[in-house]
């Protein structure tokens, strides 16, 4: 009987040690965050050289534990915050965002009139046709760094999407 069950057992730890075999743990990247990723990344320079720039993109999260971002910054600028519209004393406002929930499935868009972030300071330096360095920290302090397209300012891809109701 005895040598029944260590039998059962070390078929049971072989059967075990196949499958953990077959399950692949994700491969950590430095500057990656495993399951985010970046699509449509664009930083719109200020008007007028020297004001912010704004930076847009669209987040997709396919990871298993629920994350935060908590923090965004620019390489070629002197700061950045991430950015949102609320409402303060009846008026429609930019301000600071607070830490962004995403878990499996999140899609989350950072576009004119809601999410973005502001690179404060931009180079003078940066010009249409170069590329901007973002890094994403999330909670935990992992970070997740894309490139940025920059763009003139006016271009069509920073400005707002056109209002798809009824306006009569």
């Amino acid at each position: 009987m005895k040598k029944l069950l260590v039998a059962a057992a070390l078929g049971s730890t072989i059967m075990l040690g196949a499958c953990e075999s077959e399950v692949e743990a994700p491969v950590a990247v430095e500057g990656q965050v495993p399951g985010i990723s970046v699509d449509n990344a664009r930083m719109i320079l200020g008007a007028v050289e020297g004001n912010p720039a704004a930076v847009y993109f669209d987040l997709t999260y396919e990871g298993d534990r629920g994350l935060t971002i908590r923090r965004a910054d620019v390489t070629q600028a002197g700061s950045a915050t991430l950015h949102d519209y609320g409402e303060y004393d009846f008026k429609v406002q930019m301000m600071e965002a607070l830490p962004i929930a995403i878990k499996k499935g999140s899609e989350v868009s950072f576009e004119p009139g809601g999410l973005h972030v502001m690179a404060f300071e931009p180079s003078p330096e940066l010009k249409p046709g170069d590329k901007a360095e973002v890094t994403l920290t999330v909670s935990g302090g992992g970070t997740h760094t894309f490139e940025a397209d920059v763009l003139p300012a006016g271009d069509e891809r920073g400005l707002p999407a056109p209002n798809s109701g009824d306006d009569s």
